[in-house]
């Protein structure tokens, strides 16, 4: 199984590339994402590859680093969530958005990709919602998941977030901010997290 290429870059498109390595052309899709981070035609590169074999086709799907790659396999444990679903969601979201948003239980969010809808948002949110709280991607996300915990600081952050939500925020950006503000300030009450995430959201 192909697991890397390193090579040029000999054509680039909106979702996939060809990549020349010791005079072979590799042709693999990619979220637009990853794309954009690869530099132009002419560029130097290592990709990290998925290899599926499908009846008479060899499928190459590549990331740029190794955080989109695991957000992509997880993605792929979820019912009705193939490749194109999966690159969808991950040219429109980066892999600390993705578990954000299923944390935060924001099915609208996971719309923004093209081609995903609300009912194919939630079961992301439903069969994901468990395992991403050990995927451990950024400091943000890594926090976002932790806070899901019975603890008297989950509960303050799930009701600040309702609040703001009510306030007229989207529930991903007030879980953010919620999180963000408890492990800044160590507050855990409403009390304490409301005025300082509704001012950091006004902002």
């Amino acid at each position: 199984m192909i697991a890397t290429l390193t090579g040029t870059l000999v054509d680039i498109g909106t979702h996939d590339a060809i990549i020349r390595v010791n005079g072979v052309g590799y042709r693999f899709q990619a979220s637009s994402r990853c794309l954009g981070r690869m530099g132009g035609e002419g560029a130097e590169v290592t990709v990290l590859i998925d290899t599926q074999i499908k009846d008479d086709r060899i499928i190459l799907t590549g990331f740029s680093d190794r955080h989109v790659q695991d957000t992509y396999s997880l993605l792929q444990t979820v019912q009705g969530v193939g490749v194109k679903a999966a690159l969808s969601i991950l040219s429109a979201l980066s892999p600390d958005d993705v578990v954000l948003a299923i944390s935060a239980g924001d099915k609208a969010m996971i719309t923004r990709a093209d081609g995903v809808g609300p009912k194919l948002a939630q079961r992301v949110i439903n069969e994901l919602a468990d395992k991403v709280a050990s995927f451990t991607l950024g400091s943000g996300a890594t926090a976002a998941a932790e806070s899901q915990a019975p603890t008297q600081l989950g509960s303050a952050i799930n009701d600040t977030v309702s609040a703001l939500v009510n306030l007229g925020y989207g529930r991903a950006e007030a879980h953010s901010a919620a999180v963000r503000i408890a492990a800044e300030t160590n507050a855990d009450s409403v009390e304490a997290l409301l005025p300082q995430a509704h001012k950091e959201l006004g902002r």
